[in-house]
């Protein structure tokens, strides 16, 4: 696996007003931005190279792994070399390219403007709303996956059935015969496909979280991929025909089960349950951290709404 796409063409809708002028994947979460922690794990993968694929006002992506010579200079000056070298590990992490999608199309879309780039080889996509965990080697597990069955590959979770809508959802079934080959029991076959199914209707409760290893022929299909749900050029729906036709030229499509941390960025309340699980496991300041969050929690603020919060502006806080 050579080659990684990140879109990062989103508005962030869901965090305004905080990405009216920023980028929602340079949120921080803890002490780096989201998108630092999608690229590293790319890095970990052993993939160097890879694309964003973004939109109007995300210049700040470009900045952030690019070289910031004069605050490097003047942290040298300082002599302050570990914050230095922070600066400095963005810059470091591979060869970043950076592409504009020009409309938002789609997921889909942005998958297919990553085409002259990534070329006739097997890609990596990783979503930048979804963080998963350094200890838990899913990417690395997808890659191995794909290189001994083939066709695509697609991250699967197990999630709540009253949650099961808003993600796309998989139909799967065991690996047999000849195809099981020795597989882990996490390994599955993916049969069908739906985004983002009818409260009630979904085929089972195995979420697609945003991790995929795809063949290059997922091009050819996306070529022909007509808007989808929400008007959007769906990659679920390309997928979809991968699976049903497992016999074309990159065609199949396997799962692989996901037990392991994740991280949503992309809702507010899933955010803040990010920073806490991340915070709470940092070096410098996690056991620091740990102890007063168990002690607010025991407090009269912790248990309950204070008297009088309300913002300088008259909103409350937190609204």
């Amino acid at each position: 696996m050579c080659k990684a796409v990140i879109p990062a063409a989103g508005l962030g809708t869901r965090f305004l007003p905080s990405t009216k002028a920023i980028p929602k994947e340079m949120l921080p979460v803890v002490d780096k931005p989201a998108i630092q922690y999608v690229v590293e794990e790319a890095e970990r993968a052993g993939i160097h190279d890879i694309l964003m694929v973004t939109g109007r006002n995300k210049a700040a992506l470009e900045d952030h792994f690019d070289r910031h010579w004069e605050l490097e200079q003047a942290l040298e000056r300082k002599g302050d070399q570990l914050r230095l070298r922070r600066v400095q590990k963005s810059a470091n992490l591979g060869n970043v390219h950076f592409i504009r999608q020009g409309e938002p199309l789609g997921l889909g879309h942005a998958v297919l403007c990553a085409r002259t780039h990534v070329g006739d080889s097997p890609f990596a996509v990783l979503l930048g709303d979804d963080l998963i965990d350094e200890a838990d080697p899913l990417l690395e597990t997808m890659i191995q996956t794909q290189q001994q069955y083939g066709g695509s590959v697609i991250a699967l979770m197990e999630v709540p059935e009253d949650q099961i809508h808003l993600y796309g959802c998989a139909a799967v079934s065991s690996l047999d015969g000849a195809d099981k080959n020795g597989a882990d029991e996490n390994v599955v076959r993916v049969d069908s496909l739906v985004e983002k199914p009818a409260i009630g209707e979904a085929p089972s409760n195995l979420a697609l979280i945003g991790r995929y290893v795809l063949a290059p022929e997922i091009f050819d299909v996306l070529e022909h991929t007509g808007p989808g749900r929400g008007g959007e050029i769906q990659l679920t729906d390309a997928l979809l025909e991968m699976a049903r036709d497992p016999q074309q030229p990159g065609g199949g499509v396997t799962g692989v089960v996901f037990a392991g941390r994740r991280y949503d960025t992309g809702d507010r309340l899933d955010y803040l349950k990010a920073m806490v699980r991340l915070g709470v496991r940092h070096r410098d300041f996690g056991s620091d951290f740990r102890a007063w969050l168990m002690s607010w929690i025991d407090s009269e603020e912790g248990r309950g709404r204070p008297a009088g919060g309300q913002s300088g502006d008259g909103e409350q806080l937190g609204h």
